[in-house]
């Protein structure tokens, strides 16, 4: 559990005056900013807070690779088989709404997107067999896909001892915390950073938070916080869990040889190239679960020793690089390990979202527009089904 602070009377005296706005919006994530975005892009006389414990970005979305990619699992045939023909059908168009959505409203060489197509890479040939299987149903629900064979992947990306690939052309790569603090510029939102929610109390209409440097009255309230939703609301510990991610950078090597991601062994690695050849590699997540089943934000030994003993076994020539970087970022994961969206528990006109279980950059814009929607007030929000948080937790929504 994240531990929040307290404030000595003092403090309290000394605090910074009061905030009103329409719609308070806590996570100065991708999900919140993306959120503030769509609520004054439909209703631009909304006056939106945004309140953030640290800085823009400072958590999982500007820790993540920044892949912008398809779907929810790493092939096509294993979404169909979790979640069901038509409902795999509808997150892969969920998603790819998404990138579409952002390539039509926003100024994309501001987050340094660069649209590369994406690979998936077989670890073994189960999960080989799995690609092949993906392409036709890919291709019949309109989303275009190749398979490549196991001597064709491993040229094209460098790399040895694996299987083939499946490669989808509307996969992409950015910066995610340029990203962040974009959309947290185009939103308007007064943006306080250094704002901790202590506590939120009221109703709709009269909602008060209560923060680490002032208190703020809204109308409503967005909850974006992801993993860290239970430290606010340990009632919703149940729908969102933390999981730690770990990655690392190597010096750059030249020339460039990476131009899209790449995620392998069903995710459990994943690894891009920037353009000044400098190597982004993460994952090894699968072999030390316990472990990083935590929110704590520390690089743990072993699994990066896996991740370089990773890189020089199939990518031999970044044997001898230095490793310039080491870092973790915390994810919050649901059940199912799709998102989740529904009211805050015993706090009326307040609603949360959270769960998107490593997935965030390839739901979140679009997320962000459901979320207002929801907001304000919309009937039928489209896609709010699939997210619905009552399909594992039926007293919550």
């Amino acid at each position: 559990m994240r531990v929040t602070m307290t404030l000595s009377y003092w403090q309290r005296m000394d605090r910074e005056a009061e905030r009103n706005c329409d719609v308070a919006v806590v996570g100065g994530g991708l999900i919140g900013c993306a959120t503030a975005y769509w609520l004054r892009r439909i209703r631009p006389r909304l006056r939106v807070t945004l309140l953030e414990r640290t800085t823009l970005a400072s958590g999982a979305s500007g820790r993540s690779a920044g892949f912008l990619r398809p779907g929810v699992a790493t092939d096509y045939a294993t979404d169909r088989e979790h979640y069901g023909t038509e409902r795999a059908r509808r997150l892969w168009h969920f998603t790819r709404e998404n990138a579409e959505m952002m390539a039509a409203e926003l100024q994309t060489h501001a987050f340094a997107l660069e649209a590369s197509g994406s690979m998936t890479v077989a670890g073994s040939r189960e999960e080989d067999d799995r690609l092949r299987a993906s392409v036709s149903p890919m291709r019949r629900d309109g989303y275009p896909a190749a398979y490549i064979p196991p001597h064709e992947t491993n040229l094209r990306i460098l790399g040895q001892g694996f299987e083939g690939g499946l490669y989808v052309p509307s996969g992409a790569m950015l910066n995610p915390g340029a990203l962040v603090r974009y959309l947290a510029g185009e939103s308007g939102a007064d943006v306080l950073e250094y704002h901790e929610v202590i506590s939120l109390q009221g109703g709709r209409g009269h909602l008060l938070l209560e923060t680490t440097r002032r208190n703020v009255v809204a109308g409503q309230v967005v909850l974006a916080l992801n993993a860290y939703t239970p430290g606010l609301f340990p009632e919703l510990a149940a729908c969102v869990r933390p999981v730690r991610a770990q990655m690392l950078a190597l010096a750059p090597l030249q020339p460039r040889w990476l131009h899209l991601p790449v995620n392998i062994r069903g995710g459990d690695y994943y690894l891009r190239q920037l353009p000044d050849g400098t190597l982004l590699v993460g994952g090894a997540r699968r072999a030390h679960q316990a472990e990083e089943e935590s929110e704590a934000d520390v690089t743990t030994p072993a699994l990066q020793a896996d991740l370089l003993a990773f890189l020089h076994t199939h990518f031999p020539q970044t044997r001898g690089l230095d490793v310039r970087c080491r870092w973790s970022g915390t994810m919050g994961f649901s059940p199912d390990r799709l998102p989740a969206v529904g009211m805050v528990p015993g706090l009326d006109g307040g609603l949360w979202a959270g769960g998107f279980s490593g997935r965030g950059l390839g739901f979140g814009f679009r997320f962000g527009r459901l979320l207002a929607e929801c907001t304000l007030g919309y009937a039928r929000p489209e896609g709010l089904d699939l997210f619905a948080v009552a399909r594992f937790a039926p007293t919550l929504f």
